[in-house]
């Protein structure tokens, strides 16, 4: 019998001293590694608690939202994805880089690049605008989850040329990466994010005078243009205990002569009809599709749902994003385009499909094919 206790015994001392060796170290590398960012503190986070939209400690949506799985989605969820085929592209996704003017002309044209799921450049009155710049290879703190897909060119961000504005939506690591925000920082005039993404930013030494964080329905000029923070039914976080610490958003990006809609990841919700009623009609409206479940529908819209929204914010031509890069659902691949192209022929919606890479304006050249099924 004392044999038997000793041996329990020492069992239960290996056990709990290899939980205390992981948890110290799952901290230590959290701490000491900058990918995580910095949550709102100190004087950030005292002026984010006078935000209407923040409730005991956390972000909240307009509606009632639930991202909470039990044991059983969560078991079935995993079986979804060992289930799953064509979640990833047999062969490298086709690119079409084409070259970005350094210098532009101030017209009334606006042009678009797609770099893959939310990336995108625009280039409006003279300025050039970069959204959710994720060009890194992981949308993920570590190397093995979240794996961006193998395209024929590799995003070559020494490229860009001078960015004058960079608009964020939260901070997820498939909209915010760190790697990217490293390299590109020197060459962007100004920052623009919900509340509490500039902590993240500044722990990452971008200048805090370079940092304009707006809370839903504000707005901050920048010469002609006016960006303004909208709602969308999502959440944040980067890590243990962070969860809608900081504020997640869609955005409006209004000029002299056109409106651009960008929606951010989310579920669909009444605000998109309140942001048409606001804040519309839109000429361009770039609109989340992708990495979606039935499971956390309030979160991420299904494809026939970002038509509606669509039609909701009162938009012309559309361009679905948060696809085409990134495996973060058990959903085929081109299960995203396939279905919102067919939601949008059937609402009459001008459905944009571009390359990745491919330059084009949003009046004159609106690319339409399909090329996807190349790589059947």
């Amino acid at each position: 019998m004392r044999l038997i206790w000793k041996i329990f015994r020492t069992l239960m001392v290996l056990l709990f001293s290899i939980l205390a060796i992981t948890g110290i170290g799952t901290f230590a590398f959290m701490k000491l590694s900058p990918q995580f960012g910095q949550i709102p503190e100190g004087e950030d986070l005292k002026r984010i608690e006078q935000s209407t939209n923040y409730e005991d400690g956390i972000f909240v949506n307009l509606v009632e939202t639930t991202m909470d799985m039990d044991f059983s989605k969560l078991g079935e969820t995993m079986q979804e994805y060992m289930n799953s085929t064509r979640t990833t592209p047999a062969e490298p996704l086709p690119t079409h880089f084409d070259p970005t003017p350094e210098n532009l002309e101030l017209d009334s044209l606006v042009y678009v690049t797609w770099y893959g799921h939310s990336a995108i450049l625009l280039e409006m009155e003279g300025k050039h605008i970069l959204i959710d710049p994720m060009f890194g290879a992981v949308a993920a703190p570590v190397s093995f989850f979240g794996r961006r897909f193998k395209y024929q060119e590799p995003i070559d961000i020494d490229a860009l040329p001078h960015i004058d504005a960079v608009i964020i939506s939260h901070d997820h690591y498939d909209h915010l990466d760190y790697p990217t925000i490293s390299k590109i920082k020197e060459k962007v005039g100004h920052f623009y994010t919900p509340l509490g993404v500039g902590s993240h930013l500044k722990s990452w030494e971008v200048p805090a005078d370079h940092i304009t964080e707006l809370d839903w329905w504000q707005s901050a000029q920048l010469d002609s243009l006016t960006f303004t923070a909208t709602p969308s039914r999502h959440f944040s976080g980067r890590g243990f205990g962070d969860r809608s610490k900081t504020q997640w958003a869609s955005w409006v990006i209004k000029g002299q002569n056109n409106n651009i809609y960008f929606s951010g990841d989310g579920g669909y919700g009444p605000h998109f009809k309140e942001i048409g009623e606001k804040l519309g009609p839109f000429d361009f409206t770039m609109m989340e599709c992708g990495q979606y479940n039935e499971k956390w529908a309030q979160i991420h819209m299904m494809p026939e749902e970002t038509a509606q929204a669509h039609l909701d914010v009162q938009g012309k031509a559309m361009m679905p994003i948060h696809w085409g890069a990134f495996q973060l659902a058990s959903h085929s691949w081109t299960d995203p385009v396939e279905r919102v192209q067919k939601a949008s022929e059937a609402n009459g919606i001008d459905f944009v499909s571009p390359r990745i890479g491919q330059r084009f304006e949003i009046h004159e050249s609106l690319p339409h094919t399909r090329w996807w099924e190349e790589l059947e």
